[in-house]
């Protein structure tokens, strides 16, 4: 029986009691539904988050840097394409029918990405013969070999560089130590395999780019303008999404590890397959909110028989292509990126100085837009977590809790080895606790802390806003990024702790995960609850979507600064386990630095800035003007005092 799965079932009992009777007594019936669905969408993500990496590296035998901008490709258009589907939700779809269509894809991207193809092969050529690099396991249980005759053996790097082969036998044609330079590493990767995961993630990216931004907006729509209880809710809210977070890290990894990587996806897409049925069967305590803003016009004909609704599902095919393409061209994805935020920039900018007919507007609008740029340094930082030290953990971390056999509930706990030592049998998996966790699984430590404490930060924050003692979201967010670089920094700081094998104690990474969760808390579901408030409505949807390219901004400058963590791999396997660490600590002491002089520019900021939000925390502010949705071709007045029912944030 596995640990973190025994530790989770205790905390997910404890904190989530609380939080259902929070949802049933204080907040509207929609928000349940929102809170389920979101929880099985974040689950079908963060399960191919977390051994999204180890698949890149090990079965299709990316190198370290190739692989981290591979996946920074993937996860900078995963927060890109919210853009677009933000848009798209104001004028035609409405969000409720965008987030459904949204898991529509994404079910279909994560079962896509159930089917493997055969792994890379790595092929060894020296003298005119080929060696071929045989592995076992994966992630963190993963073990390299040279096949040499009938036999395989260990290698580690050659003083000078190069490979040593241990034990190898005088007489086997093959050197025990090749110079660098002697011999050559060939890939010979399945095509089939290589393309379905294109084609995976593509309906992936293209599924949460019709989710993502629009369900957090159905979540504003449940309450009035000045609502006390949204931050509440968001906070709640935030819950559901790591809950599914962090049962995602352990089933998931769990199951990629010792069964296959199939397994472990195909666990990814039942997950959105219930989040889809959750949505669509909670439609009715949604109270009518989500729906599209002009329904006529969604019904009418634009090309033959279609509609405009269907000509929008039927598009989809071809951007299909366009993103396949470009999930594979990490510098196409840059450019993009840059597009996307110029036009965003020009979006915002217009808005403030056209649309907005008050200095209040204009500031509040100023104000989100500074939190998005916060949340860019932030979430740079932030997102490490699935690759740089993803990686880092499997390599350079001993994921052992115990350091000898023990008992927890009246069980044996242990690794297989401790207990083996201890003369405790291992024969049954149910009579005795693992200690040893998989490397993916260190994924959920960020989601269980915040199943801790997002309940006491919902309540905390609720208390001060009592007293009028709640910080303004501006120093919020640089209190999260002084503790983000803080976390990178207690890495560096416990290097001197390695052992002989240069791996340091798992407490090292679960203090980073712990004070990196409390930045988050600080900012993420503070920033929802911000972009929802600080914006006109007619723009809710596209500041949201905004919100999420600053992620996607983050993914992409992550990508690359996590490739300078990277290091030689033969196989999928780090050559040298010293150079891992070292290369590691360096770009984590970047990071870290990075993150603290950042948190002190927002904590400076934020005495000047404060009062740009004109009370729209408390309620009590000035009542906004007859608000225009700017993308639309008319001016339509929308009367402030039926902002609940009619607003499109």
């Amino acid at each position: 029986m596995n640990i973190v799965v025994v530790l989770g079932v205790i905390i997910t009992l404890v904190t989530g009691a609380p939080v259902l009777m929070q949802l049933l007594r204080n907040h509207p019936r929609g928000l349940i539904v929102l809170f389920f669905a979101e929880m099985w969408e974040r689950f079908s993500y963060y399960g191919m988050r977390a051994i999204l990496i180890f698949y890149l590296t090990q079965h299709l035998l990316f190198d370290d840097d190739v692989a981290n901008a591979q996946y920074g490709s993937y996860t900078s258009l995963v927060y890109l394409l919210p853009l677009i589907g933000g848009i798209l939700a104001d004028r035609y779809l409405g969000t409720r029918k965008a987030v459904a269509f949204g898991a529509l894809l994404l079910v279909a991207g994560h079962l896509t990405m159930a089917f493997e193809g055969e792994p890379t092969r790595e092929i060894l050529t020296y003298g005119g013969q080929a060696y071929e690099v045989v592995a076992e396991g994966r992630m963190d249980g993963r073990e390299v070999r040279i096949q040499v005759g009938d036999s395989a053996y260990e290698f580690g790097p050659a003083e000078g560089g190069g490979l040593q082969i241990a034990g190898l036998p005088a007489d086997a044609g093959l050197p025990a130590v090749l110079p660098a330079g002697s011999y050559e590493m060939e890939k010979v990767a399945d095509p089939v395999g290589v393309n379905v995961f294109y084609l995976a993630v593509s309906l992936i990216i293209l599924g949460v780019g019709f989710l993502k931004p629009n369900i957090s907006t159905i979540v504003g729509q449940l309450y009035a303008q000045g609502d006390p209880r949204r931050d509440s809710g968001f906070t709640l809210y935030y819950y559901g999404i790591n809950l599914g977070a962090f049962w995602a890290s352990v089933l998931c990894g769990l199951l990629g590890q010792h069964f296959g990587w199939g397994w472990g996806f195909g666990l990814a897409g039942i997950g959105m397959a219930l989040g889809f049925v959750v949505f669509v069967l909670g439609k009715p305590l949604l109270e009518g909110n989500g729906e599209p803003p002009d329904p006529e016009l969604l019904k009418r004909p634009v090309a033959g028989p279609v509609n405009r609704e269907w000509l929008i599902y039927l598009a989809t095919i071809p951007a299909l292509g366009v993103v396949w393409w470009l999930v594979q061209n990490n510098a196409i994805v840059g450019v993009a990126l840059i597009g996307a935020i110029v036009i965003s920039l020009g979006i915002i900018a217009y808005v403030i100085i056209q649309v907005c007919k008050t200095t209040v507007e204009r500031q509040r609008m100023g104000l989100a837009t500074v939190l998005i740029f916060g949340a860019v340094v932030f979430w740079t930082l932030f997102e490490q977590a699935g690759t740089s030290l993803n990686l880092f953990a499997a390599r350079n971390v001993d994921l052992s809790i115990t350091s000898q056999a023990t008992t927890f509930l009246g069980m044996p706990m242990g690794t297989p080895e401790q207990l083996a030592a201890a003369g405790v049998s291992t024969d049954n998996w149910w009579g005795w606790i693992n200690s040893g966790i998989a490397a993916a699984q260190v994924q959920s430590f960020n989601a269980g802390f915040i199943l801790i404490f997002a309940p006491i930060f919902a309540a905390l924050w609720a208390a001060l806003g009592r007293r009028n003692l709640d910080p303004n979201p501006t120093l919020k967010f640089g209190l999260g990024l002084l503790q983000a670089g803080l976390g990178f920094m207690v890495v560096v700081w416990s290097a001197g702790l390695a052992d002989a094998s240069f791996r340091v104690p798992l407490m090292v990474l679960g203090l980073l995960y712990l004070l990196h969760t409390t930045g988050e808390l600080f900012l993420s579901p503070v920033g929802l609850s911000e972009i929802t408030k600080l914006s006109l409505s007619s723009v809710v949807s596209f500041m949201m979507a905004v919100w999420f390219l600053s992620s996607s901004i983050a993914q992409f400058v992550g990508g690359i600064i996590a490739g300078l963590a990277g290091t030689e791999t033969v196989g999928g396997q780090v050559l040298d386990p010293a150079a891992a660490l070292r290369s590691s600590i360096e770009v984590f002491a970047m990071l870290g630095y990075w993150g603290m002089g950042a948190g002190v520019v927002f904590i400076v900021l934020s005495f000047f800035i404060k009062g740009w939000a004109h009370g729209v925390k408390e309620g009590h502010g000035p009542q906004p003007e007859p608000i225009a949705p700017v993308l639309d071709g008319e001016r339509q007045a929308v009367n402030p005092q039926t902002l609940r029912d009619d607003r499109k944030s």
